[in-house]
């Protein structure tokens, strides 16, 4: 699986890697959140609704992992269940955030561990520009002070991760997708990955 903030190639990488191992592939979708777009125009009044049609997405596409798996030999994801807490800590009020403990737990999601997870880094200042590259109307609203906090809650997160093997790629200066070297070197890595922490940092143009 591959994780980290919006605007860092999680998708792209998880695409292209899907197609490199011929998996199946598990795309977030946010485009299909109907309470997206006025979340970033108006934080504090659509985070709810936003989060819990994300909460309740990742639910049905748990159960529909695990009606199909029996026909899949692997999978690739852009995103693991466990980061939608990391969201909704960030962006509900407390009362909110209760609320959305209790339907979280109702749900009782169980999620496939995966085998790794591969989570992507770079600064404010490159998401903001790949963000811009990709021109998605409504991501253009975000803040740089939001991009900085989920930053920092996705580091905060991986530190204390030890649920599957993890490699965090700093992906400031490497370029996954156009580079056929960077994209060999991670491949490379990858293959010698069995467990533990790794790290992996190329030197290479920006994305």
């Amino acid at each position: 699986m591959v994780e980290g903030p919006i605007g860092v190639g999680k998708t792209s990488l998880a695409s292209k890697l899907a197609d490199e191992f011929e998996s199946e592939l598990l795309l977030e979708k946010p485009e299909e959140n109907p309470f997206l777009a006025n979340f970033y125009h108006n934080p504090r009044q659509y985070a709810l609704s936003a989060q819990l049609h994300f909460l309740l997405q990742r639910a049905q596409q748990v159960q529909d992992f695990r009606q199909a798996d029996m026909f899949h030999g692997s999978y690739i994801a852009d995103f693991i269940v466990d980061k939608d807490r990391l969201f909704a800590q960030m962006t509900l009020s407390s009362d909110e955030l209760a609320l959305y403990q209790q339907i979280y737990e109702h749900l009782t999601l169980d999620a496939p561990k995966p085998d790794l997870v591969i989570y992507l880094q770079a600064p404010v200042e490159t998401l903001r520009e790949r963000i811009a590259r990709r021109g998605i109307d409504y991501e253009q609203q975000i803040r740089d002070d939001y991009l900085l906090r989920l930053s920092e809650s996705y580091t905060r997160f991986f530190y204390d991760y030890d649920d599957s093997a993890l490699l965090t790629v700093n992906t400031e200066s490497t370029d996954l997708i156009n580079n056929p070297d960077d994209y060999a070197a991670i491949l490379e890595k990858i293959s010698n990955i069995h467990s533990g922490r790794h790290y992996f940092n190329q030197s290479s143009f920006a994305l």
